[in-house]
């Protein structure tokens, strides 16, 4: 693994989901995120067992349990994380039933070590599309957020929108786990999206703050990693959880 390569990928995917992690939050969702993380487990369990991309295999499944939330939330009106919730149950067991034992580990905290070119330019590619859609459609998932009657009268699509929402949730997730596993992706777009609550004066330095401090651990817990041996995933959480207690001395 190339130091210069690794970082790359670090600062473009932790920043992609500090970005995408500031709309969560303030949608209140982001627990769902790990519900989400959780459900990729049994595309890694496949992944290893046949020896394909575990990227591929997550976002697989994420984009399963996904589209059968947006299609129960458009019946049912319950809401995500409670339909999350009950998608996800059912995920785990499958998981842990096929999950070889000795790479559980690397299933749940990620291994950065096995990174390549190809995940680097994979990913660089999936975070700048997920910056530019969670971009275009930002303002208006606010406006939703606020008020989906108002939202529906000035003609926005709120169906097409929480559906895009989710597609980027689901590729964040899905690239996300190799850098920090199934078990830390949750932390990965929360953290850098609260230091930012925490200091931003308006929604802009809000949005572009989680992009910054994502990117910013993402670096520094790779560096970490190179210096230490320490895993990565756990060393960019943990440098996240670190920059939110510092931003706690600053909140106006």
């Amino acid at each position: 693994m190339h130091i210069i390569s690794a970082l790359i990928l670090g600062a473009f995917i932790c920043g992609a989901a500090g970005y995408l992690g500031s709309l969560m939050v303030t949608k209140r969702m982001s627990l769902m995120g790990e519900a989400l993380g959780h459900m990729t487990l049994p595309g890694i369990a496949l992944a290893i067992i046949y020896g394909f991309d575990i990227s591929i295999g997550a976002f697989f499944f994420l984009l399963l349990g996904i589209i059968l939330i947006w299609l129960l939330e458009k019946r049912t009106k319950l809401p995500m994380e409670t339909l999350a919730a009950l998608v996800i149950s059912s995920s785990l067991a499958i998981a842990f039933l096929f999950l070889p034992e000795e790479e559980t580990i690397n299933a749940l905290i990620g291994d950065i070590s096995k990174i390549t070119m190809v995940d680097t330019i994979t990913t660089v590619a999936f975070s700048t599309i997920i910056f530019l859609a969670i971009n275009k459609v930002f303002s208006n998932m606010i406006f939703v957020s606020i008020s989906e009657d108002l939202a529906r009268v000035s003609g926005i699509n709120i169906s097409r929108m929480n559906l895009i929402f989710l597609s980027c949730i689901a590729l964040v997730i899905a690239i996300g786990v190799k850098v920090v596993g199934g078990l830390l992706i949750a932390a990965l777009v929360a953290i850098p999206a609260s230091t930012s609550k925490n200091l931003g004066k308006n929604l802009t330095h809000y949005s572009y703050g989680g992009l910054l401090f994502g990117s910013t651990a993402g670096v520094l817990g790779i560096l970490g990693f190179q210096l230490t041996g320490i895993p990565a995933g756990p060393l960019i959480i943990m440098i996240s959880a670190v920059l939110f207690l510092i931003s706690l001395i600053f909140v106006k």
